[in-house]
């Protein structure tokens, strides 16, 4: 088993005014050679935009771009027509695949609104460009995983063009909890949104990462009440 600790203190960061951006991954004006990526996980951005702010029309191909809105909500509009908001406790996922262009502002003219924006690498290339979200239940994760994105419909999360799994629980204090990847090989990164958990002998905090490949059946103790996101991936190179 291969583990690599992310301490949020040593994300990247920018201040834009109308954008607080935090980077677990280089990004933009952002580059630290040791976070390019983790496996097909490219980027994992903790964005919060203020009031009236947001990302005008831009273009993507060839990711797989996931919006997990923390707190307010996003209004998304894009070139295949759709337009839609994106609320907390709904997941969003889109597939470039042969490019788009989207824009994503602040619902709201006066609160912040905090989101995760992630990139993953696609399975397939040049696919027709794919667009979802949905609507989960906070009740669901308790102390359990809840399945946000998965290539398997059965699973009942938005479909991924990727052999990759998003899942998210909240924990109560000293409840533990085992991650098992659906894809073997699949490495795993927990992203702790709030609270704080041990793995593998390793205290993760609030907006911390840990990030473990060659292993079959990562353990989860909770040290505090604790909401996380796992990432599964192939570990690409």
């Amino acid at each position: 088993m291969e583990t690599v600790f992310h301490p949020s203190s040593e994300r990247g960061h920018a201040n834009h005014g109308w954008l607080d951006s935090y980077h677990s991954f280089s990004f933009a004006s952002w580059y630290e050679p040791s976070k390019i990526h983790f496996g097909a996980l490219r980027v994992l951005n903790d964005d919060v935009v203020a009031g009236g702010g947001g990302f005008g029309a831009h273009p993507h191909d060839n990711m797989e771009i996931v919006s997990i809105p923390l707190k307010g909500s996003l209004a998304h509009k894009d070139s295949t027509g759709n337009e839609k908001f994106i609320n907390t406790g709904d997941v969003q996922i889109m597939s470039a695949g042969t490019g788009l262009h989207h824009s994503e502002y602040n619902a709201s003219k006066t609160e912040p609104v905090n989101f995760l924006q992630i990139w993953v690498f696609p399975k397939l290339n040049n696919i027709k460009p794919h667009y979802d979200q949905k609507t989960f239940d906070s009740e669901a994760r308790k102390n359990n995983w809840q399945i946000v994105v998965s290539p398997d419909e059965k699973d009942g999360g938005l479909w991924i063009n990727q052999d990759a799994v998003f899942a998210r629980a909240s924990l109560d204090q000293n409840a533990t909890l085992n991650y098992v990847p659906k894809f073997a090989g699949n490495g795993v990164y927990l992203f702790v949104i709030e609270g704080s958990i041990e793995v593998n002998g390793q205290i993760v905090n609030k907006r911390d990462a840990i990030g473990i490949s060659g292993s079959d059946n990562v353990e989860i103790k909770a040290l505090a009440d604790a909401d996380v996101l796992a990432i599964e991936v192939p570990m690409i190179s």
